[in-house]
């Protein structure tokens, strides 16, 4: 790479690096590595001419509008034309097929695996104090996103069964391991919700290398089957669930260890038929596996001995499996990931890794805040913090010199104090006050009913 290239992308780093906090030192500051992210964008990203959107400008460009709240490429496109005009360049058209151009030229593999190597990296990095017995905690869940109803959003991504052709969305299922401490999505997969492999069960053994030793799998019921952890203790780690809704405890039977808390073993379950011999015999006959009954609850773990984890710590880091229930609500309502706008299913893989990127950026700059007050980042308000980063994110980027890190010292106060209240009472009902218009429900195609009004009108012209 020529030495002025080499500058260019060093800038743009720079830039990214500025708008999510990331100055020269500090224990969060290294989250975007320059040489590193020089090589992984040469790795990835095929040769290009800089143009008005070269690679990274497009990629800070599509971060930066999933973050917005207005989330419109005519936004993006007048920002990068302010850019362009107070960095004394030429002008920009604002129209936005250049951008969108620009978008689908955009390698899915870089904001994704930007976005899995910044988690790990801060998953890797955070203090023995955030995490639990010193563990880290893996939790796993699975939640869906809808998408513009186009013929490649319907091929890759069904909708509903239960919903006629024209009146649905396509609808994707992604599971995700998210860390407990740090609330950064280590890694994910995206399927669509109908179909063998589709499931979350399936979802999560695909994740499952993401394990590592030393790791604690929390996650609900359904994943609470015999392959699952079996796979989890083949990988070093353990794990704490629900017991599945098939699976009877009986405290009589096993190795008592206390009231309603025994150790049993786990025979292997019949061999599935997609499963060949060899495969089967190669997993144990048994696994071994303590059952605890918490507030009427039935939690089973790989956590076998009672004095390290007494049932009591057990139920505590259960009832934490909730923040995957939270860190998808953030990523759903407050980065408004519930509906994409991306109309074929690679921008739509494409925009699922942008939004994934964001939020771990975001994540990064609590961290950040966290470590300043001493507190644990789960304990600051992700909103707030998306809000103030995305106020003073045109300021982070036009300050240099000795201002940037005097503006990033100061951003990343503000969002220390955006500590959550303290709610442990508070009960709100599920159901909405403000009343919806009485708008009748749309039962046929939308082109269908466009047709059908202008044939109305047609007969009303007649005389």
């Amino acid at each position: 790479m020529k030495d002025s290239k080499v500058k260019r992308v060093q800038q743009k780093i720079s830039l990214l690096k500025r708008q999510f906090l990331q100055g020269d030192t500090g224990l969060f500051d290294q989250a975007l590595d320059g040489h590193e992210l020089a090589i992984i964008v040469n790795e990835l990203v095929p040769p290009h001419r800089e143009r008005i959107y070269p690679p990274l400008d497009t990629l800070r460009l599509f971060v930066g509008q999933v973050l917005s709240s207005d989330r419109a490429c005519q936004d993006v496109v007048g920002r990068r034309l302010s850019e362009r005009i107070a960095q004394g360049q030429s002008m920009s058209a604002l129209n936005t097929s250049a951008y969108c151009d620009a978008r689908q030229r955009l390698p899915t593999s870089l904001p994704k695996t930007l976005s899995v190597r910044l988690a790990e990296r801060l998953e890797s990095m955070t203090p023995l104090a955030w995490r639990w017995q010193n563990r880290p905690v893996k939790l796993f869940d699975g939640t869906t996103v809808s998408m513009p109803d186009t013929l490649s959003n319907q091929q890759a991504y069904p909708q509903s069964r239960e919903q006629k052709p024209g009146l649905g969305f396509p609808i994707a299922r992604i599971g995700a391991l998210i860390g407990l401490s740090s609330g950064a999505i280590l890694s994910y997969e995206v399927a669509a919700c109908e179909g063998k492999g589709t499931g979350e069960q399936s979802l999560l053994m695909n994740l499952a290398d993401h394990l590592n030793a030393d790791d604690v799998l929390l996650a609900d019921a359904l994943l609470a089957t015999w392959w699952i952890i079996e796979r989890a203790i083949e990988r070093g780690a353990d794990v704490v669930m629900a017991q599945h809704g098939v699976r009877i405890t009986h405290f009589a039977h096993g190795q008592r260890l206390g009231k309603h808390d025994h150790i049993v073993q786990w025979p292997r379950p019949v061999k599935p038929r997609w499963m060949s011999a060899e495969q089967y015999a190669h997993y144990p006959a048994f696994i071994t596996m303590r059952e605890v009954e918490i507030n009427g609850r039935i939690l089973v773990t790989t956590l076998l001995n009672p004095n390290m984890v007494p049932p009591q710590a057990i139920g505590a880091l259960y009832k934490m499996r909730w923040n995957i229930e939270v860190d998808f609500r953030s990523i759903k309502s407050t980065l408004e990931m519930d509906v994409l706008r991306c109309k074929s299913k690679p921008m739509v893989d494409k925009e699922i890794a942008v939004y994934f990127l964001a939020y771990n950026l975001v994540r990064w700059a609590m961290a950040k805040a966290a470590l300043l007050v001493d507190i644990l980042p789960r304990s600051l308000s992700f909103t707030g913090a998306k809000r103030v980063l995305a106020a003073f994110a045109d300021q982070l980027r036009r300050t240099s010199g000795n201002q940037v890190s005097i503006m990033i010292a100061t951003v990343t106060a503000c969002i220390a104090t955006l500590k959550l209240p303290q709610r442990p009472s508070r009960i709100e009902p599920r159901a909405k006050k403000r009343r919806p218009k009485k708008l009748p429900l749309l039962t046929m195609p939308r082109q269908e009913a466009r047709d059908l009004i202008i044939g109305q009108r047609l007969l009303n012209l007649v005389p």
